[in-house]
């Protein structure tokens, strides 16, 4: 797992498949989704590594509930204590409740399914025994005021989160960017692609300077012009 400092208060945790984000205010620390199971003890060497406990860690916000962004919750919301927070609509499935409903793939994604699927732990995971559910349109209380932004289409809970003044957006996998080029692009296996393109169109309008993706390398410079691009892209 890699820590790479994207701006003095916010690192990049890179996992084999996808990433998560930690948002430092003061001494007071956000997991911006978690990562694949069995990664609890390095997300917490990594916050150990900045200077930080992880205690400090109050809150992990989870994008979607896919096991590569949630699959890390519990281990980590057991080590630190941390509150774990996701859309009511993926609630159920970050809590195992529900199995969340599959992608509808396009042909050329399943190869590239298949090959993260061989990255990720196999089997099942440990699951949160509680989860705070929000709907969108929640301000946290990180970030001087975290807007919660509900864009289905990855998921039908997909959130992004705003941090307007700061100019950052987490997006999820509502948006990624290319490993290839750094193209950034509507993210890939989705319930609904046209909902995705819409939900680009929106996170544009936000007006961000930085976007951190769930995969791929994120945008740290008009950022906003990069989600117009990937909204057009068909």
């Amino acid at each position: 797992m890699d820590l790479i400092e994207l701006l003095p208060r916010l690192h990049l945790l890179r996992f084999p498949v996808g990433q998560a984000y930690l948002w430092r205010d003061g001494g007071e620390l956000t997991l911006v989704d978690a990562g694949p199971a069995g990664y609890g003890d390095r997300i917490a060497e990594a916050v150990t590594a900045l200077g930080r406990h992880p205690r400090d860690v109050r809150r992990i916000v989870l994008t979607h509930f896919h096991a590569d962004h949630a699959g890390g919750a519990a281990e980590f919301a057991a080590l630190s204590g941390a509150e774990v927070l996701a859309h009511r609509l993926d609630a159920p499935a970050v809590r195992g409740e529900a199995a969340g409903p599959e992608p509808v793939f396009e042909d050329w994604e399943r190869p590239l399914h298949e090959q993260a699927l061989r990255l990720l732990p196999e089997g099942d995971h440990p699951r949160p025994g509680e989860v705070t559910e929000v709907s969108g349109g929640e301000v946290l209380d990180l970030g001087g005021g975290a807007h919660v932004v509900h864009v289905p289409g990855h998921t039908q809970g997909s959130i992004a989160l705003h941090l307007p003044e700061h100019g950052v957006v987490f997006t999820g996998d509502t948006v990624a960017a290319s490993p290839a080029d750094g193209t950034v692009m509507p993210g890939v296996f989705n319930l609904d692609r046209e909902q995705v393109l819409a939900a680009c169109h929106q996170l544009a309008e936000l007006g961000p300077e930085v976007a951190c993706f769930g995969h791929g390398d994120p945008v740290t410079r008009q950022a906003a012009r990069a989600l117009r691009s990937a909204a057009l892209r068909t």
